[in-house]
Protein backbone atom coordinates (compact mmCIF):
# COMPACT_ATOMS: atom_id res chain seq x y z
CA UNK A 1 0.00 0.00 0.00
CA UNK A 2 1.30 3.44 -1.25
CA UNK A 3 0.98 5.63 1.79
CA UNK A 4 2.58 9.06 0.28
CA UNK A 5 -0.63 10.22 -1.00
CA UNK A 6 -1.70 9.69 2.84
CA UNK A 7 1.32 11.92 3.48
CA UNK A 8 0.77 14.65 1.40
CA UNK A 9 -2.79 15.12 2.36
CA UNK A 10 -2.01 14.92 6.04
CA UNK A 11 0.17 18.00 5.70
CA UNK A 12 3.56 18.69 6.30
CA UNK A 13 5.01 19.80 9.73
CA UNK A 14 7.67 19.38 12.16
CA UNK A 15 6.92 15.91 13.99
CA UNK A 16 6.88 16.94 17.70
CA UNK A 17 9.80 16.00 19.61
CA UNK A 18 8.59 14.21 22.24
CA UNK A 19 8.41 10.05 21.83
CA UNK A 20 5.01 8.79 21.81
CA UNK A 21 3.51 5.13 21.92
CA UNK A 22 0.44 4.29 20.18
CA UNK A 23 -1.38 0.72 20.39
CA UNK A 24 -3.29 -1.21 17.72
CA UNK A 25 -5.62 -3.14 20.03
CA UNK A 26 -8.52 -5.90 18.47
CA UNK A 27 -9.40 -9.20 17.39
CA UNK A 28 -7.80 -11.79 15.33
CA UNK A 29 -8.24 -10.40 11.98
CA UNK A 30 -9.94 -6.92 12.44
CA UNK A 31 -6.99 -5.49 10.47
CA UNK A 32 -4.38 -4.58 13.30
CA UNK A 33 -0.96 -5.15 10.81
CA UNK A 34 -2.42 -2.96 7.75
CA UNK A 35 -3.20 -0.12 10.74
CA UNK A 36 0.10 -0.16 12.14
CA UNK A 37 1.55 -0.40 8.65
CA UNK A 38 -0.12 2.48 7.61
CA UNK A 39 0.73 4.60 10.83
CA UNK A 40 4.43 3.74 10.83
CA UNK A 41 4.72 4.89 6.91
CA UNK A 42 3.29 7.89 6.61
CA UNK A 43 4.66 9.38 10.46
CA UNK A 44 8.31 7.12 9.94
CA UNK A 45 7.58 5.47 12.80
CA UNK A 46 9.35 2.18 14.32
CA UNK A 47 6.75 -0.77 13.58
CA UNK A 48 6.35 -3.22 16.02
CA UNK A 49 4.10 -6.42 14.44
CA UNK A 50 3.00 -9.49 16.54
CA UNK A 51 5.66 -12.30 16.16
CA UNK A 52 2.97 -15.03 14.04
CA UNK A 53 5.63 -15.43 10.76
CA UNK A 54 8.66 -17.12 13.06
CA UNK A 55 6.24 -18.09 15.90
CA UNK A 56 7.61 -21.73 17.07
CA UNK A 57 4.10 -22.43 18.44
CA UNK A 58 1.83 -21.01 16.69
CA UNK A 59 0.84 -24.13 14.10
CA UNK A 60 0.57 -26.63 16.71
CA UNK A 61 -1.29 -23.89 18.49
CA UNK A 62 -3.88 -24.19 16.33
CA UNK A 63 -4.33 -27.62 15.86
CA UNK A 64 -4.20 -28.44 19.89
CA UNK A 65 -5.01 -25.57 22.10
CA UNK A 66 -5.27 -27.13 25.06
CA UNK A 67 -1.85 -28.34 25.09
CA UNK A 68 -0.33 -25.41 23.71
CA UNK A 69 -1.88 -22.29 24.63
CA UNK A 70 0.21 -21.92 27.90
CA UNK A 71 3.10 -22.26 25.83
CA UNK A 72 2.19 -19.81 23.16
CA UNK A 73 0.95 -16.70 26.07
CA UNK A 74 4.12 -17.07 27.48
CA UNK A 75 6.51 -16.84 24.42
CA UNK A 76 3.69 -13.81 23.35
CA UNK A 77 3.80 -12.53 26.72
CA UNK A 78 7.70 -12.66 26.77
CA UNK A 79 8.12 -10.96 23.24
CA UNK A 80 5.90 -7.91 23.56
CA UNK A 81 8.02 -7.50 26.94
CA UNK A 82 10.77 -7.50 24.89
CA UNK A 83 8.96 -4.81 22.54
CA UNK A 84 8.25 -2.88 25.24
CA UNK A 85 11.66 -3.06 26.89
CA UNK A 86 12.97 -1.93 22.91
CA UNK A 87 10.43 0.98 22.58
CA UNK A 88 11.00 2.73 26.12
CA UNK A 89 14.82 2.46 25.53
CA UNK A 90 15.56 3.75 22.52
CA UNK A 91 14.97 7.12 21.37
CA UNK A 92 11.76 7.77 18.95
CA UNK A 93 8.35 7.19 18.30
CA UNK A 94 6.76 3.12 17.86
CA UNK A 95 3.36 1.80 16.45
CA UNK A 96 2.49 -1.42 18.01
CA UNK A 97 0.14 -4.84 16.42
CA UNK A 98 -1.52 -5.34 19.54
CA UNK A 99 -0.87 -4.83 23.76
CA UNK A 100 0.64 -6.90 26.43
CA UNK A 101 -2.38 -6.09 28.91
CA UNK A 102 -4.57 -7.81 25.39
CA UNK A 103 -2.79 -10.96 26.04
CA UNK A 104 -3.67 -10.86 29.73
CA UNK A 105 -6.45 -9.70 29.47
CA UNK A 106 -8.30 -11.00 26.83
CA UNK A 107 -6.98 -14.54 25.48
CA UNK A 108 -5.01 -15.88 28.71
CA UNK A 109 -8.70 -15.72 30.50
CA UNK A 110 -10.47 -16.72 27.27
CA UNK A 111 -8.67 -19.63 26.81
CA UNK A 112 -8.96 -20.61 30.76
CA UNK A 113 -12.64 -19.86 30.62
CA UNK A 114 -12.53 -22.33 27.55
CA UNK A 115 -10.74 -25.24 29.36
CA UNK A 116 -7.39 -25.02 27.42
CA UNK A 117 -5.23 -23.53 30.44
CA UNK A 118 -6.06 -25.10 33.51
CA UNK A 119 -5.68 -23.58 36.89
CA UNK A 120 -2.17 -23.98 37.69
CA UNK A 121 -0.80 -22.57 33.88
CA UNK A 122 -3.57 -19.79 34.78
CA UNK A 123 -2.17 -18.69 37.66
CA UNK A 124 1.29 -19.43 36.93
CA UNK A 125 1.09 -17.08 34.08
CA UNK A 126 -0.72 -13.94 35.88
CA UNK A 127 2.11 -14.42 38.24
CA UNK A 128 4.97 -14.09 35.19
CA UNK A 129 3.02 -10.72 34.33
CA UNK A 130 2.67 -9.40 38.03
CA UNK A 131 6.36 -9.76 38.28
CA UNK A 132 6.44 -7.57 34.49
CA UNK A 133 4.29 -5.38 35.61
CA UNK A 134 6.17 -2.46 37.15
CA UNK A 135 8.60 -2.50 34.50
CA UNK A 136 5.62 -1.79 32.03
CA UNK A 137 4.68 2.07 30.91
CA UNK A 138 1.31 1.79 29.19
CA UNK A 139 1.07 3.12 25.60
CA UNK A 140 0.55 6.91 24.68
CA UNK A 141 -3.25 5.72 23.27
CA UNK A 142 -4.44 3.15 22.51
CA UNK A 143 -6.45 2.56 19.37
CA UNK A 144 -8.87 -0.20 19.46
CA UNK A 145 -10.41 -1.67 16.38
CA UNK A 146 -13.70 -3.42 16.55
CA UNK A 147 -15.75 -5.71 14.11
CA UNK A 148 -18.57 -8.27 14.36
CA UNK A 149 -16.95 -11.42 15.25
CA UNK A 150 -18.65 -12.79 11.84
CA UNK A 151 -16.48 -10.25 10.16
CA UNK A 152 -13.64 -11.09 11.62
CA UNK A 153 -13.55 -14.56 10.37
CA UNK A 154 -14.39 -13.17 6.74
CA UNK A 155 -11.61 -11.74 7.04
CA UNK A 156 -9.63 -13.90 8.63
CA UNK A 157 -10.66 -16.43 5.76
CA UNK A 158 -9.28 -13.67 2.75
CA UNK A 159 -5.93 -13.24 3.99
CA UNK A 160 -5.68 -17.24 4.34
CA UNK A 161 -3.04 -17.50 6.42
CA UNK A 162 -2.69 -21.62 6.65
CA UNK A 163 -2.47 -21.56 10.61
CA UNK A 164 -5.64 -19.83 10.52
CA UNK A 165 -7.73 -21.45 8.51
CA UNK A 166 -9.54 -23.78 11.44
CA UNK A 167 -10.45 -21.21 13.91
CA UNK A 168 -13.87 -21.83 15.23
CA UNK A 169 -16.33 -18.78 15.26
CA UNK A 170 -16.98 -19.32 19.02
CA UNK A 171 -13.08 -18.88 19.82
CA UNK A 172 -13.89 -15.22 18.01
CA UNK A 173 -17.27 -14.29 20.10
CA UNK A 174 -15.71 -15.27 23.19
CA UNK A 175 -12.25 -12.89 21.87
CA UNK A 176 -15.25 -10.25 21.00
CA UNK A 177 -16.96 -10.53 24.21
CA UNK A 178 -13.96 -10.45 26.20
CA UNK A 179 -12.21 -7.26 24.48
CA UNK A 180 -15.68 -5.55 24.93
CA UNK A 181 -15.24 -5.88 28.54
CA UNK A 182 -11.58 -5.17 29.17
CA UNK A 183 -12.30 -2.15 26.75
CA UNK A 184 -14.19 -0.55 29.32
CA UNK A 185 -11.76 -0.62 31.91
CA UNK A 186 -8.43 0.23 29.38
CA UNK A 187 -9.05 4.01 30.22
CA UNK A 188 -7.47 3.74 33.58
CA UNK A 189 -4.34 2.41 31.93
CA UNK A 190 -4.06 4.95 28.95
CA UNK A 191 -6.18 7.17 26.28
CA UNK A 192 -8.32 4.50 24.23
CA UNK A 193 -10.45 5.35 21.03
CA UNK A 194 -12.22 3.03 19.46
CA UNK A 195 -12.82 2.87 15.71
CA UNK A 196 -15.98 0.23 14.20
CA UNK A 197 -14.62 -0.68 11.04
CA UNK A 198 -17.12 -1.95 9.94
CA UNK A 199 -18.72 1.42 10.05
CA UNK A 200 -15.85 3.15 8.95
CA UNK A 201 -13.82 1.22 5.99
CA UNK A 202 -9.62 1.93 6.84
CA UNK A 203 -8.89 -0.01 4.01
CA UNK A 204 -10.67 1.92 1.49
CA UNK A 205 -11.52 5.24 2.23
CA UNK A 206 -8.97 7.66 2.42
CA UNK A 207 -10.88 10.35 4.38
CA UNK A 208 -11.40 7.33 6.78
CA UNK A 209 -7.61 7.07 7.16
CA UNK A 210 -6.91 10.91 7.33
CA UNK A 211 -9.22 11.00 10.23
CA UNK A 212 -7.49 8.25 12.68
CA UNK A 213 -3.75 10.00 11.37
CA UNK A 214 -5.53 13.26 12.30
CA UNK A 215 -5.92 11.53 15.59
CA UNK A 216 -3.01 10.23 16.41
CA UNK A 217 -1.29 13.42 15.36
CA UNK A 218 -3.21 15.20 17.94
CA UNK A 219 -3.14 13.02 20.54
CA UNK A 220 1.34 13.30 19.87
CA UNK A 221 0.83 17.18 19.73
CA UNK A 222 -0.72 17.57 22.93
CA UNK A 223 2.12 15.29 24.74
CA UNK A 224 4.59 16.96 23.54
CA UNK A 225 2.79 20.70 24.55
CA UNK A 226 2.20 19.19 27.97
CA UNK A 227 6.23 17.78 28.40
CA UNK A 228 7.06 21.47 26.75
CA UNK A 229 5.13 23.12 29.72
CA UNK A 230 6.25 20.63 32.39
CA UNK A 231 10.12 21.70 31.52
CA UNK A 232 9.33 25.15 31.17
CA UNK A 233 7.98 24.97 34.63
CA UNK A 234 11.10 23.05 35.98
CA UNK A 235 13.51 25.46 34.48
CA UNK A 236 11.71 28.37 36.56
CA UNK A 237 11.36 26.71 39.70
CA UNK A 238 15.34 26.42 39.63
Amino acid sequence: MNHTRLKRQLGAGPEPETPFYVSIAGNIGVGKSMITTMVGEVFGWRMFFEPVINNPYLDDYYRDMARWSFHLQVYFLSQRFEVQKTILDRPGSAVQDRTIYEDVEIFAPTLHRRGCMDDRDYENYREIFRNMASFLQPPDLIVYLACRPETALARIRERARSCESDIPLDFLQDLHAAYGDWIERAPALCPVRTIDTEAVNLRDDQEAQLGLLRLIREFHEEKHEAARRRAQKARKSK
